[in-house]
């Protein structure tokens, strides 16, 4: 399998609206062969399928209601039960569609969780969207940010076993135990410049993905990423583990596929 798969990315963003033609084309000269859009409130939900439809067998639909709310930094909030219920005709409407239901998760920075009801209403919301996923018998595309051992925890708990931690910011033995019950990682372009690098050590290539959330955590601060940056994160994995880029580009797909079977469709293995 030659080409890479973005496992994790905004292209809904409004940062893409002027240039998404130019963007996905550079990001296929790069070796990109899918893209996962996920979405963080059903407010862009129309857009990412729209996307899908425009760029078919490119773009993959993920639709999700994020564990943080509020467009405008000053509003941000964290989840609650009334957002996701907005989102969910739409899901239901889009369902034969997708590919994963995401991005959803816990973020447990303190800057949106006062309290324990806080933290409790994201839990809720997270349980839910895992249930819709297991009806659907579609995968999960993760947040974490400031939770990781709670979100294993509870993913565990829901019998949940198809799962993609993206950008994983928690203790590499708490990741372990991700990877004990068959989740996987995906390792942005920020790796360059992050303290997650042991991460990188730790994970098994076989539990490893790739991913950009583009337009963030891309190789430079405050610059716009864009899905191209993929091989800045294949190449990061290929040094820090020593093995040829060409088998991290291999695995890392192989493991999109069996946790994305949809992309087989399109994608021969």
């Amino acid at each position: 399998m030659h080409g890479y798969i973005d496992c994790h990315c905004h292209i809904s963003a409004e940062e893409f609206d002027k240039d998404v033609d130019e963007v996905i084309e550079n990001s296929k000269k790069e070796g990109l062969v899918a893209l996962l859009a996920v979405a963080e409130h059903a407010g862009e939900f129309d857009k990412i399928i729209q996307l899908s439809q425009r760029f078919p067998g490119f773009i993959f639909p993920c639709l999700g209601v994020h564990p943080v709310q509020g467009l405008a930094p000053e509003q941000q909030r964290g989840v609650s039960l009334q957002d996701l219920d907005a989102a969910l005709p739409i899901i239901e409407k889009y369902k034969d569609h997708l590919v994963a239901i995401g991005e959803v998760g816990l973020d447990f920075t303190p800057r949106y969780v006062s309290n324990e009801t806080d933290k409790d209403c994201q839990r809720q919301v997270l349980i839910r969207q895992a249930e819709i996923a297991k009806q659907l018998e579609l995968p999960l595309n993760v947040h974490s940010r400031s939770a990781g051992r709670p979100t294993i925890h509870l993913l565990k708990e829901q019998g949940v076993e198809k799962v993609l931690l993206h950008a994983f910011d928690g203790k590499p033995s708490v990741a372990m135990e991700g990877v004990k019950a068959g989740y996987f990682f995906s390792i942005p372009p920020s790796i360059i410049r992050s303290g997650q690098q042991k991460l990188v050590k730790q994970l098994p290539l076989e539990s490893i993905c790739l991913e950009t959330d583009s337009p963030a955590l891309g190789p430079e601060k405050q610059v716009r990423n864009e899905p191209k940056n993929i091989s800045v994160s294949a190449e990061y994995i290929s040094s820090i583990k020593g093995v040829p880029l060409e088998k991290v580009m291999e695995v890392t797909t192989q493991n999109a596929l069996r946790l994305f079977p949809k992309l087989k469709s399109v994608i021969r293995p």
